[in-house]
């Protein structure tokens, strides 16, 4: 028994001094997570040089945008075939994919090897084969005569352009085919099924990995992952993501890793058909780990520290030594056995002590292959953390390759060293099952689906998009409806009222004083103090105070309603302390009224969700001051009444005299504009000019313009509470943009193009996509994480690709009712051109509103729109100042300064 354990001493003794003398004689290839932590530095810096348009030919990482955009949902369905060329063997495919909600699919297949003459020959030579081996697959199939979509996986690096189209850039593991480099090699498969007369050609797609997180750890290595758009400058875009193909292989071929290669890699590089090129593939695929072993063991046979210094015709012969071998010797229980069992083959007559040694030259030069792929997937798993905006990444990493499925401690070395790496990545390492060749037809059958689906959605979005012969036809439709207005035999029955303002003078200058303007728009009412000083110091300064007006105030009757304004009134001149001062007051008051004088507004029709009863037909002024009586508090000098559009264009008119038009886009959209009194047929007199409030928000509610409108605009009409009135506001106010998008995603749901076919409950409330949505969706260019929160909070589970139509949706919709807005916009401007009887015209317009000031496109496309529909006119927009509050006040004094001088 003491023999035994003496013996088995004498062998753990015998085991540490080996592996001492091995660690000493590698010790340059055993790397601390300090290098490693390096490496990684290394290669993120890499990466975005590869990533950059004017950095990318310098890169060793070549970032290769592969054009696949999105990844299985579960939804791709049907029969696919693939070929997967890039090792050994040659591999032909069928796969179904089915759609019953588990992604599941079956695969059958057929090796073909790939001869020397043929990865050495030349291109023609080597597509001939693949088209043979790919015909012979389908006779076998008895699938010939049907017409199959085709997946290529050609694991060589290439640069796409688009997704079936790529050009070889380099031949690596071992290939060197004439002839193909620089050429489209999925052309060159097409070509050779045509020659080979198939009954069909397949639509060939292809790709160099189909994972999202993906590694190939074989007889080569490579990586790809799901970049943002918006980082890949190669490629136009920046909506979504792309999954590019890295090239890792060729990193450090810069001369970036020379510190941490050795003799040993320098050698093996010597000798490889690329001298010079994919460096890091040579430190850590399995076509070479083999052959470095090699040179290992045969410097240190030379050296007399192995098998008594007898070097062996096999350690002399290059790739004697290979991967399968190095494999069998890491066995932990069967290890050393295998070792003395493959050292003998090899004719070296190995002593324990050598089995021990050559087993641990194995370990240490397999583990810096694990050390320095983990470096470099980590840096991609935190360039994929920092992109998401997560202090803690939650992904999975698919991973292939024989070394990677093959070696006994390989996974788990890798695996710890990621996690070492990067204790803020929760990695999930997953197996791919046939993924080279299967992916090709997953990615295929991803293709055909995004197809199908952007042919529905495009038909969904088509009506939103408007040529520039629909846009003139709506603004000649405008012109002729603002002549029905302005006309007494027209104007009862017109759908845009053109209602007279009594404004007949703009700002001079010589305004002065302190004025009140009340503020009634929407579902805040202001009340505003605001003192006009003139003369050289000429200024405006404004104190005001916010009340919200509750829905059942908007609502209830019209007696409760102004009540309700003039308790907000009591509050603020307490508030002011100017309680007891007869004040001049302007009231803006944005809903369509028809005026008899500057300070008579008799209401023609509720808008914006008001509701209020006994309003209608009623004057709004008188409204106001018996509410003022009821109160018995205070008295005030109603001076205007006074629409916001007229409000904002005379604040920009103070500021420039140019401005004759006022334009509001927000939660309601209308125009007005100073038109000449001979023009204006309802009043009388024909000298100087009056502002017109066109109200044009009820254009088209005789039908002029159903061409243009949508499903969606009808179904946002019927549940408004006022259907089938003030059709043109809905397709370009704020209030209703929202409702039109949150209808276009219900049905886009229901066709199952979005969100897995899923509506939340939330969705489903009228009104909940609010317009402030779009701004801020359309704004978004932080990888959609904008997009992503918005429908969360609405109870959607979005993709990536469910954001990026959402978005696409939103930019329809807004599009349109900006392109819109300025259709008619563009029939008032030639209408004034030709007033003024000019052949170009130069005019200001003051704009106001939350979608104007807020969307981030709206403004632009308006004013192109403006510009392609009325050439003659260099039209300048302001944006207004307060215009409701400010621009009330303003004509209150206008109007004062003009009764004055009547007076005199």
């Amino acid at each position: 028994m003491f023999a035994v354990h003496l013996l088995a001493f004498h062998f753990t003794k015998l085991k540490e001094d080996q592996i001492k003398k091995v660690d000493r004689y590698l010790y340059h290839m055993r790397l601390s997570d300090d290098v490693l932590l390096d490496v990684m530095a290394r290669f993120q810096a890499e990466m975005v040089k590869g990533l950059g348009r004017d950095t990318n030919s310098t890169a060793t990482v070549k970032m290769l945008p592969t054009f696949v955009r999105s990844l299985p949902d579960g939804s791709e369905k049907g029969d696919f075939l693939a070929v997967d060329l890039g090792g050994s063997q040659f591999r032909a495919l069928e796969v179904k994919v089915f759609n019953d909600g588990k992604q599941s699919s079956q695969l059958e297949s057929k090796f073909y090897p790939t001869p020397k003459e043929v990865i050495q020959g030349s291109g023609t030579e080597l597509f001939n084969y693949v088209a043979d081996c790919l015909l012979d697959f389908m006779e076998s199939k008895n699938l010939q005569h049907k017409k199959l979509p085709l997946g290529f996986t050609f694991s060589f690096p290439c640069k796409q352009t688009k997704l079936e189209e790529g050009a070889l850039l380099a031949w690596t593991k071992h290939f060197k085919v004439r002839g193909v480099q620089g050429t489209d090699v999925v052309s060159s498969l097409r070509k050779a099924l045509q020659k080979h007369k198939a009954s069909f050609i397949p639509q060939s797609e292809w790709l160099t990995c189909a994972w999202c997180k993906g590694v190939v750890l074989g007889t080569g290595t490579n990586a790809c992952y799901m970049e943002e758009m918006r980082h890949i400058d190669l490629v136009e875009g920046d909506e979504g993501r792309m999954c590019i193909n890295t090239e890792w292989g060729a990193f450090g071929d810069d001369g970036a890793l020379d510190d941490l290669r050795t003799e040993f890699d320098r050698e093996l590089d010597l000798g490889s058909l690329n001298p010079g090129k994919q460096l890091f593939e040579k430190m850590i695929s399995s076509l070479y780990l083999g052959e470095l072993v090699r040179l290992i063991l045969l410097k240190m046979t030379k050296e007399g520290l192995l098998f008594n210094g007898k070097v062996s015709t096999a350690l002399l012969t290059k790739d004697k030594i290979e991967m399968k071998h190095v494999c069998a010797m890491e066995k932990y229980k069967e290890g050393l056995s295998n070792t003395k069992e493959i050292l003998t083959e090899l004719n070296l007559f190995p002593s324990e002590e050598d089995c021990i040694a050559v087993q641990h030259v194995c370990t240490i030069v397999s583990f810096r292959s694990a050390n320095l792929c983990a470096a470099a997937l980590a840096a991609i798993l935190t360039r994929l953390r920092e992109n998401k905006k997560v202090l803690r990444l939650r992904t999975t990493v698919g991973i292939d390759g024989g070394l990677y499925k093959t070696h006994p401690q390989y996974p788990k070395r890798l695996h710890k060293v990621v996690r070492r790496l990067v204790p803020n990545c929760d990695v999930r390492f997953l197996l791919s099952q046939s993924g080279s060749a299967k992916g090709a037809a997953m990615v295929t059958a991803v293709a055909y689906r995004l197809a199908a689906q952007r042919k529905q959605i495009d038909a969904v979005l088509a009506p939103f998009l408007l040529s520039l012969d629909t846009l003139r036809e709506v603004k000649n439709k405008m012109r002729a409806e603002l002549e029905y207005g302005l006309k007494r035999e027209t104007q009862a029955s017109a759908t845009v009222k053109m209602l007279p303002t009594y404004v007949c003078g703009t700002p001079d200058g010589t305004e002065s004083g302190k004025f009140l303007a009340l503020d009634l728009g929407g579902t805040n009412f202001r009340v505003l103090l605001v003192k006009i000083r003139s003369g050289r110091r000429r200024s405006v300064q404004m104190y005001n105070k916010i009340f919200a007006i509750p829905l059942e105030i908007m609502q209830g009757t019209g007696e409760e309603l102004f009540d309700h304004i003039v308790q907000c009134i009591a509050d603020f001149l307490e508030y002011m302390g100017i309680k007891g001062a007869r004040l001049p007051l302007g009231f803006t008051f944005s809903f369509p009224c028809r005026q008899a004088s500057i300070d008579k507004g008799t209401l023609v029709g509720w808008t914006k969700g008001f509701k209020a009863t006994d309003c209608e037909g009623e004057d709004v002024v008188d409204m106001l001051r018996e509410a003022i009586r009821r109160r018995n508090e205070f008295d005030l000098d109603i001076v205007a009444v006074v629409n916001d559009t007229v409000g904002t264009m005379m604040t920009c008119g103070y500021e420039d005299p140019n401005c004759e038009i006022g334009l509001i886009a927000g939660t309601g959209s209308n125009v007005c504009y100073m038109e000449d009194m001979k023009n204006i047929e309802i009043v009388e007199g024909n000298e100087g000019k009056m502002c017109i409030n066109t109200e044009w928000g009820g254009f088209g509610d005789n039908g002029c313009i159903d061409n243009i409108r949508t499903k969606y605009d009808i179904q946002v009409d019927e549940g408004s509470l006022n259907a089938g009135k003030q059709r043109y506001e809905k397709m370009t106010s704020g209030m209703y943009l929202g409702e039109i998008v949150r209808q276009i995603l219900i049905d886009l749901t229901k066709q199952g193009l979005l969100f897995r076919g899923q509506i939340s409950e939330s969705l489903r409330k009228r009104g909940i996509f609010e317009t402030k949505f779009l701004s801020q969706i359309e704004s978004d260019r932080l990888a959609l994480l904008q997009v992503r929160r918005i429908l969360q909070q609405l109870g959607l589970d979005s993709t990536c690709e469910d954001s990026i139509i959402v978005k696409e949706v939103c930019g329809a919709v807004s599009r349109r009712a900006a392109q819109l807005c300025g259709a008619g916009l563009a029939a008032i401007v030639e209408k004034k051109r030709e007033n003024r009887g000019v052949e170009h015209l130069q005019i200001t317009v003051g704009v106001d509103g939350t979608l104007y000031k807020l969307h981030p496109h709206f403004s632009r496309v308006l004013q192109e729109t403006v510009r392609e529909l009325a050439p003659q006119c260099d039209v300048t927009f302001m944006l207004s100042e307060d215009g409701s509050g400010k621009g009330a006040a303003l004509i209150t004094a206008v109007a004062k300064r003009l009764h004055n001088i009547g007076r005199k």
